[in-house]
Order: C-alpha cells, then structure tokens, then sequence
C-alpha cells in the first residue's frame, strides 16, 4: 500500500509558487499580456486623475467678448448706430432708468439704445433693487421735489396725458422700472422712495415692437417704448417717439433675420390654448393666468 501511495505521488504535478520561473509557451505569453492590459489602465486611470487635480489649481481665464460699440453697447459686427440720431435729442425732461441688476447683463436689453438717443445729463441709469436716502441722496432728492413721475400703472396711476393739462407744475423727471414685471413690481414696492412721485401711467392702444422678448399682455411695452411714448407726451413732439423706436424696429428685424422667432405675449397664447407649459398649482399665480385669459387687467 505505501508503495502504491508513493508511486501516485511521484506522479503528481509538482505545484511551483507564482514567482518560480518556468518556460513560456506562446499562449501562456499571450495570457500574461492580457493581464497587463487592466493594471496599466489602472494605473493609468490614477495617472489622469492626479493630472485632473493638477487641472483645478490652475487660474481660469475669462471669455473673451466680443468688441462693443462704445455708443450704442451693441457688438460691432452688429453695431445699431446708423438707425440712432446723428446727436442726442434735444429734451427738457430728466428721465431716471431704476434697472434690476439682472437686466444689466442682457443681450438683447433696450437701455442702452434709449440712453445713446438722449443726453447724457437727461439720461441717468441706477441699477440696483433697493434704494434709499442713505444709499442715493440724488435719487431721494428728486423723488421728492414736486415736478418728478413715476411710471408705474395701477389703479392710483393717473393717466400721464390727462395729468399733465391739470397739474400746477409742469414734471420736468421721470422715472421709470427697467425689468421684467416681477422685477419692476418688487422695486416699487418695496422702496418707500417711490412713494413721494406721483404715479402715472400710459394710456395707448400701441402694441410692443419688441417682438423678441414674450410681454405678460399685448398692451405691455419695454423700457425704451414707454420712455418714448412719455417723453414724446411731455415734450409734446411725436418725432421723438418715432426716432427713439427706429432702432428698437432695426434689433428685432435683425435678430428675426437670424433665426429669431416673434413671441407672442402671454395674454394671446393663453387664449388662443397654445400656451405650452401647464397651468400652475399656486392660487395666486393660476388666478394671474386667468385674468390674462380673461383679459381683465391686472
């Protein structure tokens, strides 16, 4: 019997640890090859992501810009100066642009066209949300003296045509919002300041040129329509109304010449059932809906 054992023994393969060496055959070459293959993605793998830490630490540069006009703010591929007025428009009023600071970054923003029609000392733009005697002293004083608007509708806004026939003194300011109308909604508000002009409004069948841009109804109008339309009231001259909107006509032809598309106000989709987002869950902002839907003014 231990003979027998001995002779199975002998037989068997003598087991040799990973590291003995011992002749390759070509498959047991091929074999090992293969193996590699994933430690040195691994390796590789920890490689890149040493190098992408690296990547971190390094100083971010800006996008360049584009080059702007200085007059109209516009890039100069696509400069709009030849639709402005060859000089500012002589006006007697004083207007005050109170802009959301969200605004100021626009791509498709009408201050600046309004601002490079007009005088330099007849335009001022203030860009912020919250304003005080503190914070503006200029603002607070004008906001105060008997001759300044604020452009505002409401149902204590008097109609500006009418206004101006009865009124002791003739305005010599006006301020207007520039922002969406929640933007513009939370300025007046929640600025006690704007409590001392007296409020008016506009009182026009002209619907908004500003095709480009979605308005919350057809009788809303941009920042540079209403500045016209005022200024055109209070100076009494209708050429300044036409002259101030030319290149609005000109920024929205060229952006529908470049795949732009006309956005309907919010009132016309609303009606028409083509409004393509569903209908909101806040009371408050379903009843908005409704009353676009109703035409009721809001």
């Amino acid at each position: 019997m231990e003979s027998q054992k001995e002779a199975r023994t002998l037989q068997e393969p003598v087991q040799r640890p990973p590291w003995a060496s011992r002749s390759q055959t070509p498959k047991d070459k091929e074999r090992r090859e293969r193996s590699a293959v994933p430690e040195a993605a691994a390796l590789g793998a920890e490689a890149d992501d040493t190098s992408a830490d690296g990547l971190w630490e390094l100083p971010v540069e800006p996008a360049d810009r584009r080059p702007e006009c200085s007059r109209c703010s516009r890039p100069q591929k696509v400069c709009l100066c030849p639709f402005l007025p060859a000089h500012p428009l002589p006006i007697s009023t004083h207007l005050y642009i109170i802009q959301h600071p969200a605004e100021e970054n626009k791509v498709l923003r009408t201050v600046p066209l309004l601002a490079a029609c007009l005088p330099q000392d007849k335009c001022k733009v203030k860009i912020g949300r919250r304003f005080s005697e503190e914070r503006d002293p200029e603002l607070s004083t004008i906001c105060q003296k008997s001759g300044t608007l604020i452009l505002y509708p409401g149902a204590e806004a008097a109609n500006l045509e009418e206004f101006i026939l009865d009124s002791p003194v003739y305005p010599s300011t006006i301020i207007i919002i520039d922002g969406t109308w929640s933007q513009a909604k939370d300025i007046f508000y929640k600025n006690s300041l704007f409590r001392h002009p007296k409020q008016v409004q506009l009182k026009t069948s002209i619907s908004s040129q500003y095709v480009i841009r979605m308005q919350p109804t057809n009788r809303c109008l941009s920042t540079l329509e209403c500045a016209a339309v005022a200024l055109s009231i209070l100076e009494k001259n209708n050429y300044i109304q036409e002259t101030l909107l030319r290149p609005l006509q000109a920024l929205c032809s060229f952006q529908l010449q470049h795949g732009a598309q006309i956005r309907l106000s919010k009132e016309h989709l609303l009606r028409n059932g083509l409004y393509p987002k569903p209908m909101p869950k806040n009371k408050r902002k379903l009843r908005k809906m409704e009353l676009l839907m109703n035409s009721v003014k809001i």
